[in-house]
């Protein structure tokens, strides 16, 4: 059984960023991530990563803040109300902002040729995969013995 709140990220993934907490995308990720670093589990998944930072830089959150927080165990629900304390942002601004990091993808050639390669890799036939959010599942999934 997965215990979210010591999440053992060498034994499966975190959530998916398309998982909403509060409104927020990513946010569950993000604390799954935390508590697995606080608790030494945290695998090849890192805390503060450059999607961290989207989340960071867009609430106003400062990342060690955050993670002090993440470290006295609350639960989604108390992290989501110090999150929501903590960022000015408004409901509209947070949906906006999680529909925009849901659908973001890789902006120049470089970016493309390797989101392209690690489909062929892993799914060469699925034609769904978009989206950097899209790219982690798939990444998620077969990491963990799954088949694209």
């Amino acid at each position: 059984m997965i215990n979210y709140s010591a999440p053992d990220l060498k034994q499966h993934p975190p959530r998916s960023v398309h998982v909403r907490i509060g409104g927020f995308a990513h946010l569950g990720r993000l604390l799954d991530k935390g508590r697995a670093v606080a608790a030494g589990k945290n695998g090849d998944y890192k805390y503060n990563c450059p999607l961290d930072r989207n989340f960071f830089e867009f609430t106003g959150i400062d990342h060690e803040a955050m993670f002090a927080e993440i470290k006295t165990g609350k639960s989604d629900t108390e992290m989501l109300a110090w999150v929501r304390a903590n960022t000015k942002r408004t409901t509209p601004e947070i949906w906006a902002w999680s529909t925009w990091l849901e659908q973001h993808g890789p902006g120049g050639a470089a970016g493309h040729e390797w989101v392209a390669e690690t489909i062929k890799a892993n799914a060469g036939d699925r034609d769904d995969i978009r989206a950097f959010a899209d790219l982690l599942d798939l990444d998620d999934y077969v990491s963990f013995g799954g088949q694209g």
